[in-house]
C-alpha cells in the first residue's frame, strides 16, 4: 500500500498539532525530514519512544521544533510502520509539513483511511472501527463510554463466540460429507439445537438494546409544543442558555420547527421548537402546524407549554389529547412570574405531569430538568459497550435472527440437514457482516467515508 499522511488534529489553532504518516516508506521519509537532538535516526529509534528534534524541508531549512514517535508494524494502530510528528499547533505549519512529506511521494490520506487500514490489517474488526467514529462524535459521557467499550471489544467478543459456534456446525457437517472414510464423529444436527437456540437468544438480547442505543447516540427527540405566545421559543432559549429562537409578542412568530441539542443530566435531548397551534388561514402558518403535528408524532418526549396567566383553554386540552399515549409528556406551566389564572387542579384531573416555570426569569427550570431525568432513568446505568447504536449492525443481527429462527423451525420439523444448514450458513454470513468477516468491499468503503481525514 502507498504511504499516506494527514493532519490528525483538525484545522484549528491549538497548542499541539499532530501529523500522522503510515506505510512502508514512513520510516525512510521520516529519516529525511526529522533530525533528532540526540542525532538518533528515527529508523533506529526505540519503538514508541518520543524523540525531540526538528523538522526540515528538502533544502534543510528548519520548519518546526517538535516531538516524534515511531510505531512499527505490526504493533501500530494501522498495523503498518507509523510515524507521528507532534508539532506546534499552527495549521499553516502542519500544512507545510504535509507538503514536505508529499515531496517524498507520500499521499494525502482519505477520510478514515488510517482506521480502514487498521481493519484491513486485522488490528480491529469492523464493529470496533465503527466505534471509533462513534467515540469521536459522542455528545454525552454515556455515549462515549459505550463507544470505548465497543472499541475494547465488548460486543466483538460476543459476536465472535456466536460466529465460531455456527462455524463449527458448518465445518463438522462438511468434514463428514467430504471425508466419509475418516474416523470422525457422525454428524447429528439435533445435537446442535441448543447451540443454535443459544445463538438466537444472544442475538435477540443485543438487538433489544438498539432502540435505547439510537437514543443514546442521537438524543431523545423532544417537541416543545403549545398555543401561540405561550413561551415555547422563550423556553427553548432558556434551556439552551442563549437566544436561538426569535421571541416577540406577535402571535405566530415561529413559523417553522427549530432544532437544537442540550444535555440534561445524562440525557441528550434533541429539542424541536414548533410553531404555535391555533386556527389560521395563513398558508405558511398552516404548513408550520403540519410540521408541528409531525414533530409530536415522531418525538419520544413532548413538553407542552401553557400560559399560566391564562385559563386552560379547549385548544390546550386538544393539544394534550393529540399526544400519543406511549409518548412521554411534561406540561410546563409558563409565566409563573405573572398573576396565575390557570388552575393546576385541571391538570391533576387530566393526570398530567406538570411543573411551574418562568422562561423569562429561569424559575422552575431545575424542576423541569429533574422531571426529564426521572423519565429516562436508564441513562444513569448503561452497560459499557453493550448497546447497539448502529443501524447497519442492527440490520445484520436481524437477518441472522431470522435465519436462525427458520433453522430451528426446520430442525423441529425434521427436514433434511441441507435445508437447515442453508439457514445456518445465512446466519453465519449475517453475523460475520457485523464484525466484517463477511462484509462486501463497497460497504466497507461506505462505512469509512463517515470518518474525518487523519483518523
Amino acid at each position: 500500500m502507498e504511504t499516506i499522511a494527514a493532519i490528525a488534529t483538525g484545522n484549528i489553532i491549538s497548542a499541539i498539532g499532530i501529523v500522522r504518516m503510515s506505510g512502508k516508506q514512513a520510516l525512510t521519509v521520516a529519516d529525511n525530514v526529522f533530525i533528532a537532538a540526540n542525532n538518533i535516526r528515527l529508523s533506529e529509534a526505540k519503538n514508541k519512544q518520543m524523540l525531540y528534534g526538528k523538522i526540515v524541508d528538502t533544502s534543510g531549512t528548519l520548519v518546526d521544533l517538535c516531538l516524534c514517535m515511531v510505531s512499527r508494524s505490526p504493533n501500530s494502530y494501522t498495523g503498518e510502520d507509523t510515524v507521528e510528528f507532534h508539532c506546534h499547533g499552527s495549521p499553516v505549519v502542519l500544512i507545510d509539513i504535509l507538503s514536505i512529506l508529499s515531496s517524498f511521494g507520500v499521499r494525502q490520506a482519505k477520510a478514515g483511511e488510517f482506521t480502514k487500514r487498521a481493519f484491513l490489517n486485522s488490528r480491529i474488526d469492523l464493529l470496533q472501527a465503527e466505534s471509533v467514529i462513534d467515540l469521536i462524535q459522542s455528545e454525552t459521557i454515556q455515549s462515549a463510554k459505550n463507544a470505548v467499550g465497543q472499541l475494547n471489544g465488548a460486543i466483538s467478543q460476543k459476536m465472535s463466540t456466536i460466529y465460531d459456534n455456527l462455524l463449527e456446525i458448518m465445518a463438522h457437517f462438511h468434514v463428514v460429507i467430504d471425508y466419509p472414510d475418516e474416523d470422525i464423529d457422525e454428524f447429528q444436527l439435533q445435537n446442535y439445537l441448543t447451540t443454535i437456540e443459544d445463538a438466537k437468544i444472544r442475538l435477540n438480547h443485543l438487538l433489544d438494546t438498539y432502540s435505547r442505543g439510537k437514543i443514546l447516540k442521537n438524543g431523545i427527540p423532544t417537541a416543545i409544543v403549545g398555543r401561540t405566545n405561550t413561551g415555547k421559543s422563550s423556553l427553548l432559549n432558556a434551556l439552551l442558555g442563549y437566544d436561538r429562537a426569535i421571541v416577540t409578542d406577535i402571535a405566530g412568530t415561529t413559523r417553522d420547527t427549530i432544532e437544537e441539542k442540550i444535555i440534561v443530566g445524562n440525557v441528550l435531548l434533541r429539542l424541536i421548537d414548533t410553531a404555535g397551534l391555533r386556527e389560521s388561514k395563513d398558508t405558511v402558518e398552516k404548513l408550520g402546524h403540519e410540521r408541528t403535528k409531525a414533530a409530536i408524532q415522531n418525538s419520544e418526549l413532548v413538553i407542552v407549554v401553557f400560559d399560566g396567566s391564562q385559563e386552560l383553554s379547549v385548544e390546550d386540552k386538544n393539544i394534550l389529547h393529540s399526544i400519543p399515549k406511549d409518548t412521554s409528556l411534561i406540561a410546563a406551566v409558563n409565566k409563573s412570574d405573572l398573576l396565575q389564572k390557570l388552575a393546576v387542579t385541571e391538570l391533576d384531573e387530566l393526570n398530567v405531569n406538570y411543573c411551574m416555570i418562568s422562561a423569562l426569569t429561569g424559575d422552575g427550570l431545575d424542576v423541569l430538568n429533574d422531571k426529564i431525568i426521572k423519565l429516562f432513568p436508564d441513562f444513569d446505568n448503561i452497560p459499557t459497550g453493550e448497546i447497539i447504536t448502529n443501524s447497519r449492525q442492527a440490520e445484520s443481527i436481524t437477518k441472522a435472527i431470522t435465519s436462525l429462527t427458520l433453522a430451528i423451525e426446520a430442525l423441529n420439523d425434521k427436514v433434511t440437514p441441507d435445508a437447515v444448514l442453508t439457514e445456518i450458513e445465512a446466519a453465519l454470513i449475517a453475523v460475520g457482516e457485523v464484525t466484517g468477516k463477511t462484509i462486501r468491499e463497497d460497504i466497507v468503503s461506505k462505512i469509512f467515508e463517515r470518518f474525518c481525514v487523519g483518523k
